[in-house]
């Protein structure tokens, strides 16, 4: 007679993740997994959620949401659905807070940016197109769930802020699979879940005219921070740098910042901060997250020197040289 003994061999626990382009950068996760190969299922919903919040918030895809109502809402009210209505109401908050620093009715002149093939609109069209470039123009109707807009021509874009949810979703759906370490990336937006078994996350924030150099390391657990930067997507052109980054009041890429960075519990709202710190400047921005209490900010200005808002330690004096002689 045989007896055949049923052995319980442990399930190995480590690191899964992995990266993918989307929404026009790279989408990474990174999670702690008892069972890999659960690890992994979770690593495929994220990159699922991403790719279900892109077919609705892209302007980049024709039948998506947002274009429906790019096309329609001056025309007419256009539904918007539960989930994109309160992002929009979320963004013409923000907006509020910012006194318009942060607008998501920039793509007015955005659209006719065209990075890859260095082009950018002439100064008659952005005189015009910065005419409807104003939030105020967005209006909601929260009964009937709907997005209506107050001028023809007028256009959305969530790129100020659509990433932070992505990480902020990406999270969730693994919290509530009962992770407790991992962290989502999607370009200058992270989301921290609890922190790296014992030790924090060390997050760096990039030297902004030094590709692949870190300028300052942010040690951080269960938090959400956000970079925005003038080197992500841009091109030069007689010696000036035109980035994606576009100042409401001007329709033009915002100047005297290179990179502004925001922490917080939310990544929601720190992806459009670090947008609105980076437009508003170092003394205006600094000043508006002085007012957050659970946010704070690292501002790399246009001469290489960082500043940090009150609620952060600041180490001895730093700077790095920005000059035109170094390469982007």
């Amino acid at each position: 007679m045989v007896v055949i003994l049923a052995v319980s061999i442990p399930v190995r626990a480590e690191w899964v993740g992995g990266a993918r382009p989307m929404m026009g950068t790279e989408v990474s996760v990174r999670l702690w997994a008892d069972d890999v190969a659960r690890g992994e299922e979770l690593v495929g919903q994220v990159f699922a959620e991403v790719e279900r919040i892109n077919l609705l918030m892209s302007t980049y895809i024709d039948d998506s949401r947002i274009s429906e109502i790019n096309r329609r809402a001056a025309d007419e009210p256009v539904v918007a659905g539960a989930e994109l209505f309160q992002l929009i109401r979320r963004s013409l908050d923000i907006s509020v807070l910012t006194l318009g620093a942060f607008d998501i009715t920039y793509d007015s002149v955005g659209q006719h940016y065209d990075f890859r093939n260095r082009e950018r609109p002439d100064v008659e069209t952005v005189a015009a197109e910065r005419k409807l470039i104003d939030y105020r123009f967005v209006q909601l109707d929260q009964a009937d769930g709907t997005i209506s807009f107050a001028r023809q021509g007028v256009r959305i874009n969530l790129g100020g802020i659509a990433k932070g949810y992505v990480v902020e979703r990406g999270v969730e759906i693994l919290r509530m699979a009962g992770v407790e370490h991992a962290i989502v990336t999607a370009g200058g937006d992270s989301r921290l879940l609890g922190d790296r078994r014992g030790y924090p996350w060390m997050v760096g924030i990039r030297d902004p005219r030094n590709d692949g150099q870190v300028a300052i390391s942010v040690p951080l657990e269960d938090e959400a921070i956000s970079t925005s930067g003038d080197y992500e997507r841009y091109f030069e052109e007689a010696g000036v740098r035109y980035h994606h980054i576009i100042s409401p009041s001007t329709g033009l890429p915002a100047a005297g910042v290179h990179s502004a960075t925001v922490f917080g519990p939310d990544a929601v709202i720190t992806d459009a901060l670090s947008t609105s710190v980076f437009v508003m400047g170092v003394d205006q921005g600094l000043r508006l997250i002085a007012t957050l209490p659970d946010y704070e900010s690292i501002v790399i200005d246009d001469k290489g020197r960082i500043y940090y808002s009150d609620g952060l330690q600041q180490p001895e004096a730093q700077s790095f040289d920005t000059s035109d002689n170094i390469d982007p």
